[in-house]
């Protein structure tokens, strides 16, 4: 071998052993214990994770230094320090252990260096379950300020799980006039969606069978305007409410803003003939209907209904939506004859909004609310979920907060886990939340989406609106923003 490549050789595994050397003398031994458990931030103390999600990247506040070991059975140790209090997990190491760690546990030991403790203190280790269960690699949602009347830039994005990568669906960075909402997929599929965009040059945005083209509700059928969309599991139809919406605003209290329905009915597209079918008790004054959604079968239709022989015209905290149910028949397109009670509020009390059934047709996931139709606005919003099977109540209050409103939630296409809209950080930004519910049927505590950077969840000032699961990554043609930014 010639001298000079031994040379370098040789450089190159000094600078390796010196580099491992300095790796290993960076863990250091705190001086004392602290005896409690550390206030880390995301809380990710004892929840349950699916084995394919993005590392749980946590800081402790005031930390100048901070150091995590991971260990679970059967698994090397993971050690991880960090500056200013943040703990970046490697990602490869990471996935490694939460593929040998499924269906256990991880222990996490944290020491951190801070004012109280500038020698170092241990804190008591807490533990982290990884379930068998992978979750869907994507979920996408709505980007936008919490704002009242107006807003600039905003976006339907998606977010891998798997990773941090976050990437747009579509945008109106072109025409900040423009406003995108209720976008939706039919049975967790990339391959097909449908978005409003409301506006100069808007309507409704469909995506199917590798052709894209733009729907004017308001110029075909009963020329109604649709707004909350359902895509039936079979890929032919979508249930739309048409809803005429109002905001009011108050002087005084804690809650700025309640938004309310003056009329709200069903209505049906039919995709594959363009027609929009209608049944006449759905389309009547005295009874709002609205948030459809459908079984995982298609069998049945679920949506919230008020009835009432005065329409609101102004907020009234009288309004309480019913959860109903009625039979749809694929083939026909046709609704059937009975309309089932499942949540009579003159009995029970509240308001029922955003019913979701799992995948397994087992159990409906809804939420509560002490009125009204836009819990998102309510502080006391809260999930509640029912067995199907014998219409009684499952206890989730784990998934809740009690000060602030839990309210848009969806479930993952194993049913395993749901993604969850809540407000507790601030009360103001709506943010993701995950959450198991096991083959028991027992709900675990939620955790806040993982960030690259901890801090992110509270440098970014938008809220994160209609959370959806996806199996693939959403890929739409060019073209697409085209539709609503000229006349076509």
């Amino acid at each position: 071998m010639p001298i000079n490549i031994r040379y370098h050789l040789v450089r190159l595994s000094l600078i390796i052993c010196l580099l491992l050397c300095a790796g290993c003398s960076s863990w250091k031994t705190p001086a004392s214990a602290s005896g409690t458990s550390p206030d880390i931030f995301p809380d990710y103390k004892d929840v349950t994770v699916p084995y394919n999600i993005a590392p749980l990247n946590f800081m402790l506040e005031d930390a100048d230094r901070i150091q995590a070991r991971f260990t679970a059975e059967g698994c090397n140790p993971l050690n991880v320090t960090g500056k200013d209090g943040v703990i970046s997990i490697p990602e490869k190491e990471w996935r490694r252990m939460l593929l040998q760690a499924r269906d256990a546990e991880i222990q996490v030991e944290v020491a951190a260096w801070t004012e109280e403790y500038p020698s170092g203190a241990s804190y008591d280790p807490f533990m982290i379950k990884v379930s068998g269960n992978a979750i869907d690699p994507y979920v996408s949602y709505r980007l936008i300020e919490p704002g009242y009347v107006g807003w600039r830039q905003l976006g339907i994005y998606q977010r891998d799980l798997t990773s941090f990568e976050e990437s747009a669906v579509v945008t109106n960075r072109e025409s900040n006039t423009t406003c995108l909402n209720c976008h939706h997929y039919p049975s967790y599929s990339s391959e097909s969606m449908m978005f409003h965009a409301r506006g100069a040059n808007g309507g409704t945005i469909l995506y199917h069978d590798g052709e894209l083209r733009k729907i004017d509700f308001k110029s075909i059928g009963p020329k109604k305007n649709t707004t909350y969309p359902a895509w039936h599991p079979g890929g032919r139809y979508i249930a739309f409410s048409s809803n005429t919406t109002h905001q009011v605003f108050f002087g005084e209290g804690e809650q700025p803003i309640e938004v309310f329905d003056t009329a709200s009915d069903l209505v049906v597209y039919d995709i594959e003939t363009g027609e929009v079918l209608t049944d006449p008790r759905f389309m009547t004054e005295d009874v709002l209907e609205t948030f459809p959604s459908w079984s995982p079968d298609g069998g049945y239709l679920y949506f919230a209904s008020f009835r009432s022989p005065v329409l609101p015209v102004y907020f009234n905290p009288g309004i309480r939506y019913d959860l109903m149910r009625v039979s749809f028949d694929q083939q026909t397109g046709r609704f059937g004859d009975e309309v089932d009670l499942l949540y009579d509020t003159s009995v029970r009390g509240g308001s029922i909004s955003h019913p979701r059934v799992s995948p397994d047709g087992r159990y409906l996931l809804y939420t509560w609310s002490e009125y009204g139709t836009f819990p998102v606005w309510h502080e006391e919003a809260d999930l509640k979920m029912m067995d199907l099977q014998t219409l009684e109540d499952v206890d989730v209050s784990v998934w809740n907060d009690p000060d602030d409103a839990d309210s848009y939630h969806s479930w993952s296409s194993d049913g395993r886990w749901a993604v969850i809209g809540s407000r507790r950080l601030d009360g103001r930004y709506t943010r993701l939340y995950l959450a198991y519910l096991d083959e028991d049927g027992t709900p675990h505590k939620p955790f806040l989406l993982p960030q690259e950077d901890p801090r992110h969840n509270t440098w970014r000032l938008k809220s994160y609106n209609v959370p959806e699961f996806m199996t693939g990554r959403m890929e739409l043609p060019k073209g697409t923003e085209d539709l609503f930014y000229t006349e076509q």
